[in-house]
């Protein structure tokens, strides 16, 4: 059964300006292992970790270092939760994530389907 889906969309160039910006949002949105991607990877993670929360339906509290987004041995991308936002997935009873990323030209997308 589907929880929640949640679906977002950036544009790479307005997210490197912002990070260049702030330099300290590239610490508060990524775990250390995210930090070191090109800009449009990381702008991919950044969509899809706003996708996630949108599923969740954005309960409050939640915190980026919480989510981790990570590739299988094929390429795949799949999420890693912890802290608040598995603490808000529990409470909604999700245990499977659905991700798909992309990154074309300046936009980078994503989209999640969090399923009971």
């Amino acid at each position: 059964m589907i929880v929640g889906i949640g679906v977002d969309v950036v544009q790479v160039s307005r997210f490197k300006a912002q990070l260049e910006r702030t330099p300290a949002l590239l610490e508060r949105l990524f775990v250390p292992d995210e930090r070191d991607l090109h800009v449009r990877s990381l702008a991919a993670r950044f969509a899809a970790k706003e996708a996630i929360a949108k599923a969740l339906g954005a309960p409050a509290g939640m915190n980026w270092q919480h989510c981790t987004i990570k590739k299988d041995a094929a390429g795949d991308p799949y999420v890693v939760l912890d802290g608040s936002v598995a603490e808000a997935a529990e409470a909604k009873g999700v245990v499977h994530w659905h991700l798909s990323m992309s990154h074309d030209g300046d936009l980078a997308t994503a989209m999640v389907v969090a399923e009971r």
